[in-house]
């Protein structure tokens, strides 16, 4: 058959056009499509990790990324993981090494279903009503007292019934007292242990609550309470102070602070001050209410039921007193600052070194008669003058600077109308005459002549017993009281015209 004759057959085929044969191509063509399909799937199967949500779409995923919302989605993801990603790297790179931190948490995108492998949305058992391990209540015992009836009857005394009540009862015992977990268990407790156990609970918050008492509200030795130390931090940030070196002093009633002194309301302060600090508890000195309960200048603002206020006129009786003494230009520090139970004063030494104590000062025998009679002079002073009683003069409340006594601590001071002020000024002279006598003065008076010379009074005593001049003493104080208490006024004289006490070396020869 010719080729006209296939063409003809070819067109009159029942099943249709018959689809012709694709031309004939050469082995090196058909290579080179296989190899560029290869090379086609091989980068299907690598994605490039450059494009965002190149990690999404995995082979398993295909199916998934005909729908155009939820390839968004895919690539949303990964985008909000690459912010991630980049506040981590800024966070670490800002914060470095330092203790302290900074964190981006809050500007993180990650969804909140990309971090819900926590158990916080999971409903705990022990919060579903039906918990198998729920301990049963106890049954209550009706008003009557009982239960039951002939044989069965139980009363509310019965064993049983008082231990698994009490065993209940346990759960009401405060958060730190460990009772143990007994769900699910038939627990019984006795009475008596009970009884124990409730006890020691009791105890044990009450001793809790004195350590915190006595932690945060309490200042003692070289430790300051909460309130006292921001009080002291707002000095330093006012620039009042400059800083706060350390503590310099302590004894029964303040601990010492020193510090370097800035500027009070454009006024300069003193380059070197210190701060007083009043203890706030009354261990070490239980009867301090003594000197200021009958003081008449706090009479009215005495509480003797809160302790924070008579440590406040405790400090504030020290700076009235100092600014007398100061007025009489008695050597003593200067006032600056007072804020609540802080004396913020000029500091009595040079270069954080502390003048020293009379007691500890190496004198010579001139300096320490020359330190005699000066210390003579200011008990002078300070009972005609300042009309005050230091109530607490000692060796060890004197300094010795720049060739001079310093008085320091005088919040005790009272005056000589106080129902025991006489009595302190005894006592004063008593310290004052031992100490110079040891030392080695020989200028220095008996306790009863310089009782009589610093008073002006002449109180005279054959025998020199201190039994009989301390009762000519209570009764003057007893008069005086009476006459103050009608009239105000003091009933004895201050100083004597025909006594003229040596108040220097020269004098005195």
């Amino acid at each position: 058959m010719d080729r006209t004759g296939v063409e003809a057959e070819t067109r009159k085929s029942p099943w249709g056009s018959v689809t012709p044969a694709a031309p004939a191509c050469s082995l090196a063509d058909v290579m080179s499509e296989q190899l560029a399909k290869q090379l086609h799937e091989e980068d299907n199967t690598f994605p490039d990790l450059t494009q965002p949500g190149a990690d999404l779409l995995s082979s398993d995923e295909a199916s998934e990324t005909t729908s155009d919302r939820m390839l968004a989605k895919m690539l949303q993801m990964q985008f909000d993981r690459e912010c991630d990603d980049q506040l981590r790297r800024e966070e670490k790179k800002f914060n470095g090494d330092s203790k302290v931190s900074i964190s981006f948490e809050n500007y993180r995108m990650v969804h909140q279903h990309e971090d819900s492998g926590s158990s916080e949305d999971e409903v705990d058992w022990q919060d579903t009503r039906d918990d198998p391990y729920r301990a049963d209540k106890p049954q209550t015992t009706p008003r009557k007292g009982f239960t039951g009836k002939g044989k069965n009857i139980t009363t509310k005394h019965d064993e049983v019934t008082c231990g698994r009540k009490n065993a209940a009862r346990m759960d009401n015992f405060a958060p730190e007292i460990h009772v143990g977990d007994g769900l699910g268990m038939d627990l019984k407790l006795p009475n008596q242990v009970f009884n124990a156990l409730k006890q020691h609970c009791y105890s044990e918050q009450r001793r809790s609550a004195r350590l915190h008492e006595k932690k945060e509200h309490s200042t003692s030795e070289q430790a300051v309470d909460p309130r006292t130390r921001l009080l002291m931090y707002k000095m330093v940030n006012t620039g009042l102070l400059e800083n706060i070196n350390g503590c310099i002093s302590t004894g029964k009633e303040s601990v010492v602070f020193h510090a370097n002194g800035g500027s009070l309301e454009e006024e300069p302060v003193p380059d070197e001050v210190v701060l007083k600090v009043f203890k706030t508890t009354l261990n070490e000195f239980r009867n301090r209410d003594r000197y200021i309960k009958d003081d008449y200048r706090f009479i009215d603002r005495f509480s003797k039921l809160n302790p924070r206020k008579i440590i406040r006129l405790w400090a504030e009786k020290e700076m009235h007193n100092l600014v007398r003494m100061k007025k009489a230009e008695i050597p003593c520090p200067e006032v600056v600052l007072l804020k609540k139970h802080i004396l913020v004063m000029s500091f009595i030494g040079k270069d954080h070194i502390p003048a020293p104590k009379l007691k500890d000062a190496i004198l010579g025998s001139e300096d320490m008669k020359n330190a005699y009679y000066q210390v003579l002079h200011m008990m002078q002073q300070l009972f005609q003058e300042c009309n005050l009683v230091h109530a607490d003069l000692s060796e060890y409340n004197m300094l010795w600077h720049e060739g001079k006594v310093w008085l320091i601590d005088v919040s005790q001071s009272v005056e000589p109308t106080h129902p025991h002020g006489l009595e302190f000024l005894f006592r004063d002279c008593r310290n004052v005459s031992t100490f110079f006598q040891k030392r080695g003065v020989s200028e220095a008076m008996s306790v009863y002549e310089l009782f009589n010379i610093v008073t002006g009074l002449n109180i005279a005593v054959g025998a020199e017993d201190d039994a009989e001049f301390l009762a000519e003493i209570e009764a003057l104080q007893k008069r005086n009281e009476d006459h103050v208490q009608r009239r105000g006024k003091k009933s004895f004289p201050i100083a004597s015209e025909d006594v003229s006490p040596p108040s220097s070396p020269g004098a005195a020869d």
